[in-house]
Order: C-alpha cells, then structure tokens, then sequence
C-alpha cells in the first residue's frame, strides 16, 4: 500500500495492514494500546520475511552459493538502510543486536569493564529503564566506578541545572532515556550530550521509545552510542539496534565471540572482522533484519513527522480525558511536545493491576506494573501504574473507550 503524503494520517487505511487489530474476544474488537512494550507488526513487514525464508534463506558471510549470496546482500543492505534512517555515517556504525538491552549491555561490557575505574562517575536519569540503570549500577560494583542519578522535578521532566551539577570532570559517560517509558517525558538529550562532551565524557542514549515514533538524527543529536528496538518500531522481536561513531566503535573490542567475527584465528590469539562484524558473531536475526528494513521502508511511507503529530495528538487527547477524571492520578508532563505517545497513571483506590484485568474484560490491551522502573516508582510512591501507550493504527475512540472502562472499575470497588 502507498501513503500518501497529507497532513493526516489515514489510520483506517494503515489498520487494514495489521490483521490481528481486528480479532475479537468474546465478540468485542481489540485495542491495542499495549505499544510501549511491543508495537504490531504490519503484513509488509510479515510478507518481506516470508519472502526471505520462501526464496533466500541461507546463512550469510559463510558460502559463495547463490542462495548465500542473496542472504548475505539482503543482511548488509538492511545496515544501510537504518544507517540512512537515523542519518548514520554507514553500516560500519550500525550493530545488529538482539534488543536495546543487549546493545546497552555490549557498551556496557566492551567499553565500561575496560575503562571505567573507581574514580570514575556514570551519570544516568532518575526515569532510567532497568536496561540501562541495572547494567550500569552492575559495572559499576565490577570496576568501583559510582553511579549518580539526575532528579527527575514535580512536573516528570528533568532537572538540567542538576544535570550540569552532576556532570563534570570526572563524568565517564552520561546515559539517558530518550523518551521514558513510564512518564513520556521526552528528554533533552542532545543538551546532555553536550554537557557529557564540555567534560570529556561520551553519551549513550536509549531511544527505544524515540526512534519508532519520531524523527530520530544521530548526527545532530551527536550521540556516540545510541540504541533501539525493532520489535517497537512496527518489525519484528529478535532485532536490535547500537549505533556508534566508528572511531570508537574501532576502539572497543567485542564482548561475544566465536565465528564470523574474527579475521584471523591460531591456537594461541584471535584478531577481529571489520565492523560491524566485529560485534555480531554466530549466525545473526538475519529474516528479522529484512523484516526492520521493511518496517523502515513502512514508516518512512507514512512519514516519521507525521507519526510524531498522531502520538502527540492521541497521548494530549488522552492526558486531558484522564485529567478531567477527579481520582484519577497522570504521571509526567502534560500532553504537547514534551510527552511522547503514552499516558501512566493510577485510578484511586484500584491497584494498577486490577484495573488492567478490569479493562481486559473490555478486550483492552494495556500494561501494569512498574514497567521496569522500580526506582521512579518508589520517587512516585506507587508500588505500580496503569500505561496505555498508542501508535500509528490508534484512534480517539479507542481512548474512549480506555476511559468509559473505568465505570466498571469504580464499581468493581467502590
């Protein structure tokens, strides 16, 4: 299907594309506002690696066979095409992982274990996802490095004279949520980049709620690290992305090992591939990463300006209709430009989770918990928090119908 290029989107058009928005449980249609954690994959996308294992699937780098050849050629030209996507130099700077957990975790072991040492400070945000704040607090216990945390203010955003109190000299690196996934805040991240380089330290950004629902520029925002994942961006599970200048991607050394990634092998050393092969050994998500140039090659389609507008619109749609709502309590910023496209809150005297069976019921599909920032939580005082979270095929009335299904839960416990 084509998009066309409007100032609106066609959602109905871009539902026809996504079979299973239109299954039913016990006869009412799903809505799906669960995208936060996993977004739908389009019929593109599913069609694309179809194709691949109907007609090319083979193991790459490895045979000189015709079937190898188109595999290998589909895999390398599916680094070109993210690099294009998120203005990267090339694919030399686009590292194929299996999520944005991994790719925090191969910066994380690769440079951290290498350079980090007790008098040295890791600078995160207190909205870290567990991805980023786990595996720093952990190399941080390895190596003696200390972690610190730049508050989060009453309104859900940061606190950026904090951050430049907190980043100085001794800063290592500075890792920051784009957008987090509990408050929707979206952060300044090419301001923290630039106080991480006023003091010679380098920036690792977790975009994995950006990138599938904004324009995302690597080389504007001057990131030297930044992740993302593509089952969050309408592709498929199994693929990530690291992006990283090449100067200090040829700096690090990988830490998985084993074939394809080596240049030459004895028994007694190793030395390593051309990157990025240097860091994605054994056989990679080959179909997976046809299926992300697919899902590149879908949003691009549509327009990532124009997917930003619809979130924006749906998440201030649903800020305003929660917020007119007197017990019901919204984490983060209000709707508009600094609130990326989901809603956190909590329905007075209804734990989060009681309230997501409740909506279950009404066949709507949201997320419970503490969305794997217990930290925030605790600064919130909540144990955990109701998230709807919206994407390209969401709609008003979908919201609605979020709302409407907090009558039962007032009855259910009242």
């Amino acid at each position: 299907m084509s998009h066309q290029q409007a100032d609106a989107i066609d959602v109905e058009a871009i539902r026809e594309e996504f079979p299973i928005l239109q299954r039913e449980f016990d006869g009412q249609q799903v809505v799906y506002l669960d995208n936060a954690a996993t977004t739908q994959t389009p019929d593109p996308v599913v069609d694309a690696m179809s194709d691949y294992y109907r007609e090319s699937n083979a193991n790459v780098h490895r045979g000189i066979h015709h079937l190898s050849q188109e595999a290998s050629e589909a895999y390398e030209v599916a680094h070109d095409r993210v690099a294009e996507f998120i203005n990267a130099d090339g694919r030399e700077e686009i590292i194929f992982t299996k999520n944005t957990t991994e790719g925090e975790n191969l910066l994380a072991y690769s440079w951290g274990l290498a350079e980090l040492g007790p008098e040295d400070t890791v600078v995160l945000t207190e909205m870290e996802h567990h991805a980023s704040l786990v595996t720093w607090q952990q190399i941080a216990k390895r190596t003696g490095a200390s972690v610190e945390y730049i508050r989060v203010d009453e309104t859900g955003r940061l606190d950026m004279d904090h951050a430049a109190e907190l980043i100085d000299d001794d800063t290592a690196i500075v890792s920051a949520v784009h957008v987090s996934n509990t408050l929707g805040t979206v952060n300044p991240v090419s301001e923290l980049t630039d106080l991480a380089h006023e003091h010679g330290a380098l920036s690792f950004i977790d975009g994995a709620q950006a990138v599938p629902n904004r324009p995302v520029d690597v080389t504007e925002i001057d990131a030297d690290f930044y992740a993302f994942s593509g089952h969050k961006m309408a592709g498929p599970t199994g693929i990530g992305v690291l992006y990283g200048k090449q100067n200090l991607l040829e700096d690090l050394n990988p830490y998985l090992y084993g074939g394809g990634m080596i240049r030459k092998v004895t028994f007694e050393d190793s030395t390593w591939g051309e990157l990025p092969w240097k860091f994605e050994p054994g056989t990679p998500p080959i179909a997976e990463a046809v299926g992300l140039h697919a899902a590149v090659d879908w949003l691009e389609a549509i327009g990532m300006d124009r997917i930003e507008t619809h979130e924006e619109e749906l998440a201030a749609y649903a800020y305003d209709r929660l917020e007119a709502e007197e017990d019901v309590e919204i984490y983060g910023p209000e709707g508009g430009p600094d609130r990326g496209g989901l809603v956190s809150f909590n329905l007075e005297g209804v734990h989060a989770h009681d309230l997501t069976s409740i909506m279950n019921d009404h066949t709507i599909a949201v997320r419970a918990g503490d969305h794997c920032t217990q930290p925030l939580h605790d600064k919130l005082g909540v144990p955990a928090s109701t998230r709807a979270s919206f994407y390209v095929y969401n709609t008003r009335d979908e919201v609605d119908k979020l709302v409407a299904a907090l009558d039962d839960a007032r009855q259910l416990f009242a």
